[in-house]
């Protein structure tokens, strides 16, 4: 680990004192994609580093997964006493809980897990402290929430963003728009962006990146004006692309003029656990990173069931989806869906196993005799 750690400090150096223009785009190109392959070096250690930290391997439930990260001491424990009633230990001094500790919200019909995550340092990324452990479990979570304190500066905000991203999450970020293939011959096929310039990228950087990777065949397509750092997560491949939300908490510490400059800030939202201030604000925005959509059942010949839900997700919400989602055996018998709700052109509609639902659609299945 040591040596891997000196390794990354070097080329960090070097990065830092190479010039950035055309000419040495390529040289630093091969540099950052060296810097992804020692940080993968850490996040997937080749040796076991010793047995797992206790509680952070926590069993996945309710409808998704929400995390709390921050640097310690920014009132994480508090907020999910708060939101959830679960219980974990809060005080004034740093590193009061040194595990995960799970609690469940229900919340608009859905069961949300949040999870109070230890506090991360500075450096977690290369795994100090339980770094890798706590930003390992933020990689399963639906959404993050970066709980930072009001009173601090928000330049803690970027340094949280900063261990994150070195350890492959890309917060409110979508995979970038390359097209990556391996082949067996052929050498490297470069295409540059059809729908606009290309700035960060050019044919030398791209073969020196996959040099790098020992890849000398491939057929490499831009959609966007992508970078050579958005190559090398495509490349990687082990890149998680997860909302985030920012709990600026303590609010009741500082001015309404010092609330008034984080205004500018996306996806923030200004809360105090401990006066319980907000927090109906904070699990809006929460609901809206998630991106959920809510189906209800009504059997033929029985009112719709408005009490529990079939929960999807966005992207996946197809009448299949939600007929998976009741069991795996429905669609062996499925003949088409009556749906009543905002999908639906004239109420009800039949539809196929294709029609994308929306939240808060009634579905009735009806099976093939």
């Amino acid at each position: 680990m040591a040596e891997i750690l000196e390794k990354i400090a070097s080329i960090e150096l070097e990065m830092s004192r190479t010039q950035k223009n055309k000419a040495t785009a390529s040289h630093l190109g091969s540099l950052k994609a060296k810097l992804a392959k020692l940080r993968r070096d850490i996040m997937e250690p080749t040796t076991k580093g010793g047995p797992k930290g206790e509680g952070f391997d926590v069993t996945k439930t309710g409808d998704c997964r929400v995390g709390l990260v921050g640097f310690p001491s920014v009132g994480k424990s508090t907020l999910l006493n708060k939101l959830t009633g679960t219980f974990s230990e809060a005080a004034a001094y740093e590193f009061t809980t040194l595990t995960c500790i799970p609690g469940v919200i229900r919340y608009r019909g859905a069961k949300i897990q949040l999870l109070d995550l230890p506090g991360i340092i500075e450096g977690a990324k290369d795994g100090k402290g339980r770094g890798r452990q706590v930003i390992s479990t933020a990689r399963t979570c639906d959404v993050i929430v970066i709980v930072l304190d009001a009173v601090k500066p928000l330049t803690h905000r970027k340094l949280i963003e900063h261990e994150l991203e070195g350890f492959g999450i890309r917060l409110n970020k979508k995979p970038p728009a390359i097209t990556f293939n391996k082949k067996d011959k052929g050498g490297i096929a470069f295409t540059p962006n059809p729908n606009g310039e290309t700035t960060f990228l050019d044919e030398e950087t791209v073969k020196n990146i996959l040099a790098e990777y020992k890849i000398h065949n491939a057929d490499v397509k831009l959609h966007a004006d992508c970078t050579d750092e958005d190559l090398i997560d495509v490349i990687e491949g082990n890149r998680i692309y997860t909302p985030a939300v920012y709990a600026v908490n303590k609010m009741d510490s500082v001015s309404v003029e010092e609330l008034r400059l984080l205004e500018d800030m996306k996806n923030y939202v200004p809360c105090s656990s401990e006066k319980e201030w907000n927090l109906d604000g904070l699990l809006e925005k929460i609901w809206d990173a998630l991106e959920l959509v809510r189906v209800y059942t009504m059997p033929r010949g029985v009112t719709p069931n408005f009490d529990e839900p079939i929960i999807l997700h966005k992207s996946a919400s197809t009448v299949e989806d939600f007929c998976n989602k009741l069991h795996k055996t429905i669609m062996r018998s499925f003949k088409h869906a009556m749906v009543w709700g905002m999908s639906a052109k004239h109420r009800p509609q039949r539809v196929g196993k294709e029609h994308v639902l929306h939240d808060e659609d009634v579905v009735q299945i009806v099976k093939a005799h």
